[in-house]
């Protein structure tokens, strides 16, 4: 078992669109009758959710969903939830300048929550935390629990058989 972690900065506008945020459905919608714009379109968006899905690293709904995504997303992999901790912790402190609120950036509730994350992943939970940075930015920080995860014991490491990277990236 390794942790994976992830991050995303960006407008909570993209953050809200939930259907980019959702694996695409296993059954496409059936194809569209000649003239029938509407069939057309959900054709069109069907489509649109299968490639955006997978390609935008903004945050998946459910949280074990970004093991779906590239391995390329990956921030940074340990396999002790204290080191996945440590990343969370600086992730944290670098943007706590930035949250909207006072009790947001109080040093305390980071290290409480860093402590929290460490609990939960080495019971092989997931964790995903996410901050307005003001106005209308968000910035959304996970980390996933891999091989196997819990809750979607499925889904397969994003590195597949690639010897699995142990770092501390940004």
């Amino acid at each position: 078992m390794h942790h994976h972690g992830y991050t995303w900065t960006g407008e909570k506008r993209a953050f809200d669109d939930e259907a980019l945020r959702r694996p695409p459905h296993p059954d496409p919608p059936p194809p569209a009758a000649p003239g029938d714009p509407a069939g057309q379109r959900l054709v069109e968006r069907y489509r649109e959710v299968v490639a955006g899905f997978r390609a935008t690293e903004v945050p998946p709904i459910q949280t074990a969903h970004w093991l779906m995504k590239p391995g390329s997303a990956i921030r940074g992999t340990w396999e002790e939830p204290k080191e996945a901790g440590e990343w969370l912790g600086l992730q944290l402190a670098a943007y706590a300048p930035r949250f909207a609120s006072d009790q947001e950036r109080d040093p305390a509730r980071t290290a409480m929550l860093v402590r929290a994350a460490v609990e939960r992943l080495a019971q092989g939970g997931d964790v995903a935390l996410g901050h307005y940075l003001g106005g209308s930015v968000f910035h959304s920080v996970a980390l996933v629990t891999c091989s196997p995860n819990r809750s979607s014991p499925e889904l397969r490491c994003p590195l597949g058989d690639r010897e699995v990277r142990h770092e501390r990236a940004e």
